[in-house]
């Protein structure tokens, strides 16, 4: 027998004379959560050995990937059958180039372009099913001005891959939404903190800027990973 949960179908245990049994949500959900514990352990090592007046390290970048590591080690371990959740590794893996390479200025480029590839294997998981046109405009209500007004604070050459990212990134929202569930809010903060980063970089520093992306972005990669175990595809440990 199955039961719906967010949309999804999970496994019932079967009683005793035909009678349905509890379903396994108690017991998986205790088991995510003893996993998710080294992560939460990760984060806030990471968020107490960071300082401003920091020098690019590779120590540092280690410390600063620690936590989305090991997200995908979680996800293999976990929940290593499926399409969906070897893509959402891939993503996951990009992500910490991505967050190495952002360590230093100079290879900003370099890890948005990872950031980029991310993002576009996460649509890859999130499918266009359903589909949800409707989605697609309140997205560019808010996100139009708001690119508008970061395009005039832009370098000249920062203009063409920051607007190529943007479109990713505006499509990895609409398909996040689209699926619903905790892949909802996994995207929506995910744009919040891409957000909040490109404002502090390109137009004016903010108050806790660093603090508000790096809590944002962590929630928003936990959030995307745990959609691992709302896909239909769900398979009881």
């Amino acid at each position: 027998m199955q039961a719906s949960w967010g949309g999804s179908h999970v496994d019932m245990d079967t009683g005793e004379e035909g009678l349905p049994g509890k379903p396994r949500f108690s017991a998986q959900q205790a088991h995510v959560g003893r996993w998710l514990s080294p992560f939460f352990l990760t984060c806030a090592v990471y968020f107490l050995l960071w300082s401003p007046e920091n020098q690019p390290s590779w120590v540092g970048a280690l410390i600063k990937c620690l936590p989305i590591l090991y997200l995908v080690v979680f996800l293999w371990t976990v929940y290593p059958g499926g399409g969906y959740s070897l893509l959402l590794q891939g993503a996951l893996l990009c992500s910490a180039v991505g967050d190495s390479c952002l360590v230093w200025p100079e290879a900003f480029l370099h890890g948005m372009a990872a950031f980029a590839v991310a993002h576009l294997l996460y649509l890859w998981a999130f499918g266009l099913t359903p589909l949800k046109p409707s989605l697609l405009l309140p997205i560019l209500l808010a996100s139009i001005p708001y690119y508008g007004l970061l395009l005039w604070h832009l370098p000249p050459d920062m203009v063409l891959p920051l607007t190529a990212y943007s479109l990713v990134l505006a499509a990895m929202l609409w398909r996040g939404l689209a699926r619903g569930g905790s892949t909802s809010w996994g995207a929506l903060l995910f744009t919040l903190s891409d957000a909040v980063l490109a404002w502090n970089i390109f137009v004016h520093p903010l108050p806790h800027a660093h603090l508000v992306v790096m809590t944002t972005y962590y929630a928003a990669q936990t959030l995307i990973a745990l959609s691992a175990f709302q896909s239909p595809r769900l398979k009881s440990n």
